[in-house]
């Protein structure tokens, strides 16, 4: 199998062109990278440092692991060397807790509503449900395929990406009605030509980001906290937390790579009094 089919196979069009990117400028610098060691690695790794920022290093770090994947399936080498490098350096910024919507906001988004397009109105819903219900990336949204339903079990699979590991996930009793009636009426109404691809966008052609992420900015009108994607994904993580559920399944459940990922949603009844008084004090 060829690197780019490889990629493909798990990761988005945009994804793929990045990751290709930067593992032909690792090739370029390492003309043997499947007889490199680990120190020659992160050596690489130090001098990306020195030139770019941290969210680029990581990205980079990303691409290079999935290369060293790649060269494991192939049989190339025997195991991945890039497997456990992580930098701590750039830390996102915190998460903004008190910013994040309340269970009542989450449920609001969830309410049928009138679409331009009527034939869209059920996979409006589906892509909604997906992301106030499973928490999903717009990511893995786009990447989802038929076959990754399994309505009789009531679990979706959700494919594994440079950021968050695969996983299987419960589907509530409405999404399955609502999954059903589409797959049976409204998708065969929007399919132009044979694909596997879950959601279709109004050309008949599979779901974009871009489809998606402006689908969620429609809601925006009807609130005052910021509405994307990521920050319904961090309030239903965070909400769960809250409601006393196990970190490691939580962490399973947002495919999150690492604990302390999960962690970040987590907050002291100190810590939440400091962001309320940060937020409301009077001399702001």
């Amino acid at each position: 199998m060829e690197l780019e089919q490889y990629l493909h196979n798990e990761l988005s069009e945009g994804t793929v062109k990045t990751y290709l990117y930067e593992i032909a400028k690792f090739k370029k610098h390492y003309k043997n990278p499947e007889k490199l060691g680990y120190q020659k690695l992160m050596d690489y790794v130090e001098q990306l440092r020195k030139s770019y920022n941290p969210q680029s290093v990581k990205r980079t770090i990303y691409a290079i692991k999935k290369y060293y994947d790649y060269l494991v399936e192939a049989g190339k080498i025997k195991t991945n060397i890039a497997t456990h490098i992580k930098i701590k350096d750039g830390k996102e910024n915190p998460i903004q807790l008190q910013e994040l919507l309340t269970p009542e906001e989450l449920k609001k988004l969830l309410e049928p509503r009138e679409e331009r397009y009527p034939v869209l109105t059920k996979r409006n819903q589906i892509i909604m449900s997906l992301i106030v219900n499973q928490a999903l990336l717009v990511g893995d949204i786009e990447k989802l395929k038929i076959e990754d339903l399994d309505l009789l079990g009531a679990k979706i699979k959700v494919q594994k990406t440079g950021i968050t590991n695969e996983r299987t996930l419960e589907l509530k009793a409405e999404q399955i009605m609502l999954f059903y009636q589409y797959l049976q009426e409204d998708r065969n109404e929007l399919e132009r030509q044979k694909t596997s691809f879950f959601l279709l966008n109004k050309l008949g052609s599979g779901i974009t980001k871009d489809d998606i992420n402006y689908l969620v900015s429609t809601y925006q009108k009807d609130f005052t906290k910021k509405i994307t994607s990521v920050r319904i994904r961090q309030s239903v993580i965070k909400l769960k937390l809250d409601q006393g559920e196990n970190l490691r399944k939580v962490q399973y459940f947002a495919g999150h790579k690492h604990a302390d990922t999960t962690e970040k949603y987590k907050e002291t009844g100190i810590d939440a009094l400091q962001t309320a008084i940060n937020q409301y004090h009077p001399i702001r």
